[in-house]
């Protein structure tokens, strides 16, 4: 009988050991060593790698031990599929992922799931239901925000052109959606083109040079990405259209920065990639000591120009490594 009952407390300290080591399914331990794959659309950027050294920040911080992944360009969408299934197999304490494409990312991020791999979605979603929570822009009132600064700037009407990324990003889609649910309000705005750079400056470039020459009487384009936004920018310096042709330009790499100032840019729409690195690893870190986070975290988005780029706030968003 005194067995059977030290048999019983042994077996049940056991349980209660193991389960506060798992992930899903308890607390992990203080001293326990944490593992978190970062897995973005492309290896280069100044976006990206803004994100990552938010993400670094936090995992110093939280003594996280992040390993970074990506495939050399936004359109290998396989490439980032066999990057989530190599993650799989090493099995990370949880896994952030921006999903270069909604549906074709959907099933692998299922797997992860499935193998008890905690998930965050971080600057575009993925079509899975299986996702904790996703952290970063609202994109559509992004696409919103950079048309409504377009037509305030064209007067509410002439030609505008799009440039954005790649189709079948879920972020790409919603600023397009925004953008465009936007523009119907005025009807003497006419969208001749709307073209995908593959987050390529040397395709935006090239799709541009069409344009002016397609469309000389173009007012306005409106680039969707940091690098389509480059990619156009130089190519309507370069003909001399600089405050002729508007532009409205997303993110803040330090060429388009150049171009805000000299007057090729007209108005930036500013994301928080550090901040939704930083978050993403903070959330992460309270999914695995078992807290519940919110499914939808804005990290909120500006539109900044020549008139309010000085301002303290506006300062900390485009230098966010200057104290």
């Amino acid at each position: 009988m005194m067995y059977k009952k030290s048999l019983f407390v042994f077996l049940w300290l056991s349980c209660l050991l193991q389960s506060s080591c798992s992930v899903d399914g308890g607390l992990l331990t203080d001293d326990q060593e944490r593992h978190i794959d970062l897995i973005v659309k492309m290896d280069h950027g100044d976006y990206w790698s803004t994100l990552r050294m938010g993400a670094e920040v936090a995992a110093k911080e939280f003594n996280v031990n992040l390993r970074f992944l990506a495939p050399a360009n936004e359109g290998d969408i396989q490439g980032q599929i066999n990057l989530v299934n190599d993650s799989i197999q090493k099995h990370p304490d949880a896994l952030l992922l921006a999903a270069s494409d909604y549906m074709k990312l959907a099933q692998v991020t299922d797997r992860a799931a499935y193998n008890n791999i905690p998930i965050i979605s971080i600057d575009s979603e993925v079509g899975s239901a299986r996702v904790k929570s996703y952290i970063g822009t609202n994109n559509y009132e992004a696409g919103q925000r950079a048309a409504e600064r377009m037509v305030q700037l064209i007067g509410g009407s002439g030609k505008i052109a799009v440039m954005n990324f790649v189709q079948e990003a879920r972020n790409a889609n919603q600023r397009e959606e925004g953008l465009l649910d936007y523009i119907a309000r005025y009807p003497d705005v006419q969208i001749v083109n709307i073209a995908y750079c593959q987050s390529s400056k040397e395709m935006a470039s090239a799709i541009t040079r069409d344009w002016l020459k397609a469309y000389p009487d173009l007012r306005g384009i409106i680039a969707l990405n940091a690098e389509a936004s480059i990619g156009v920018g130089r190519v309507v310096k370069e003909a001399g259209q600089g405050g002729l042709i508007q532009v409205i330009a997303f993110d803040s790499p330090q060429e388009t920065m150049e171009m805000l100032q000299d007057g090729t840019v007209q108005a930036l729409v500013i994301q928080n990639p550090f901040n939704n690195g930083y978050l993403a690893v903070q959330y992460a870190m309270e999914l695995m000591e078992g807290r519940k986070i919110a499914d939808r975290i804005d990290t909120g988005i500006k539109v900044i120009d020549l008139e309010n780029m000085l301002w303290p706030e506006n300062q900390k968003l485009l230098f966010p490594f200057v104290r």
